[in-house]
């Protein structure tokens, strides 16, 4: 796989090394176990995989080669270049500045930019008409664009679907940057509409099935379908994508549930013309994130330190796998970490940051899952294992430990 350039302030002294002894003692990635860092009265369980990935390292490259190649020029981010608040922060102390915020609320209007700005286009990708507007102001979109090859895929996947004529069903949040950009591309091409979960997938089942009538679907899915979309034609053939970050056992649900609708409406001998059997449309380093972390939960742990952005969708789904199982605190840096006895953390499901006193058990060892989403930086990783070893002063030495890797298996 290709090498990225990455600032060095994003790597590490221990997680870098981590991650350099699985990718000998592991190179064809079928362990997903994870590596057990010992250090006497506290044990990390540090996942497979986890932290930046192909995506993200590219558009990180091309960020900062952006700003290097174009002293004196404005610079501009689309927006955010990935959902993690560290590598944003330093783009801006670089004096790159956004033009929208997440949501895509216009902070500086494209009327203000000129045909000498540089715009980055994030790893998310944009919309076609985003992308029309740059291109009419004269900016070189393309020279600074660091979409995920692998957002791409799902566009050449939607672009195949509506070649084909079937309506395309798009499994992800709709005020997502990727999601809107796979939107903007799916309904060039054909009838779209994106859900969140299995239980929007059932409203539209429903309807197909004629349990739910067309205002019920409508009010449903209010803005969040193709323009000129006739529920009454165009849910006849159906392909499910989706957003790369979402959970691939839920988008694995959701196709499987829609093949069955369509065998129930149409017949099993006629189910080739009314759905489509997409392969899953999941990044691989979603899919392995994912992998890693149902192979961290199989150890008896006390709790799980999940680190990254708080508006990281991929980071978000290994939270929620997490908690289903123990005690689980989703924070974005070491900061969070008050003291031994207080942390601060985000509940991603109802939008809150919360405050926790005695998280770390009152026992030895006291046993921690690590692992993070594919947008934090290994620093941030390692500044999270250092402040929980500061708490605890009769631990082994970082590098004994680190010359005693041991995988758990």
């Amino acid at each position: 796989m290709k090498h990225f350039d990455i600032p060095e302030f994003y790597k590490s002294p221990i997680i870098s090394k981590v991650k350099e002894f699985r990718k000998i003692t592991d190179p064809r990635k079928k362990d997903f176990s994870p590596t057990v860092l010992d250090f006497g009265p506290v044990r990390f369980f540090i996942a497979r995989h986890f932290g930046f990935c192909f995506g993200v390292e590219h558009a990180i490259e091309t960020a900062y080669k952006a700003i290097d190649e174009n002293e004196g020029k404005r610079i501009f981010l689309l927006s955010q270049m990935i959902h993690n608040p560290e590598v944003n922060n330093d783009l801006l102390k670089r004096g790159v500045k956004f033009l929208m915020d997440t949501s895509g609320n216009q902070i500086i209007d494209f009327s203000e930019l000129s045909s000498d700005d540089i715009v980055i286009i994030p790893a998310f990708g944009t919309t076609l008409a985003i992308e029309d507007e740059l291109n009419k102001k004269g900016i070189e979109v393309r020279k600074y664009d660091t979409t995920c090859p692998f957002v791409e895929r799902v566009w050449k996947k939607s672009e195949k679907l509506g070649e084909e004529k079937y309506t395309i069903i798009i499994h992800g949040k709709y005020n997502h940057e990727e999601t809107r950009a796979t939107f903007s591309r799916s309904e060039k091409d054909a009838p779209a509409i994106v859900v969140k979960d299995i239980n929007e997938s059932k409203i539209i089942g429903d309807f197909i099935l004629g349990k739910v009538s067309i205002e019920q679907f409508e009010q449903s899915f209010k803005g969040r379908y193709s323009k000129d979309f006739n529920a009454k034609e165009h849910l006849s053939r159906l392909g499910v994508i989706n957003q790369t970050t979402m959970l691939a056992t839920e988008t694995q649900e959701i196709a499987d549930y829609f093949k069955q609708i369509m065998i129930q409406k149409y017949g099993e001998a006629n189910i080739k013309n009314h759905y489509s059997d997409t392969r899953d449309t999941l990044c691989y380093a979603t899919n392995e994130n994912q992998e890693a972390t149902y192979g961290l939960l199989k150890e008896n742990a006390d709790l799980a330190i999940v680190v990254g952005g708080y508006n990281s969708s991929n980071t978000s789904h290994i939270v929620e796998l997490c908690e289903e199982k123990l005690p689980t605190y989703f924070i974005s840096s070491a900061s969070e970490i008050v003291s031994k006895k207080r942390i601060n953390h985000f509940d991603f499901l109802n939008h809150e940051h919360l405050v926790s006193d005695n998280y770390l058990p009152e026992k030895t060892p006291v046993n921690i899952i690590l692992t993070s989403g594919a947008s934090c930086p290994d620093s941030v990783i390692d500044d999270v294992l250092q402040k929980i070893l500061s708490f605890y002063p009769e631990t082994k030495t970082i590098e004994s430990v680190l010359s005693e890797l041991v995988v758990k298996s």
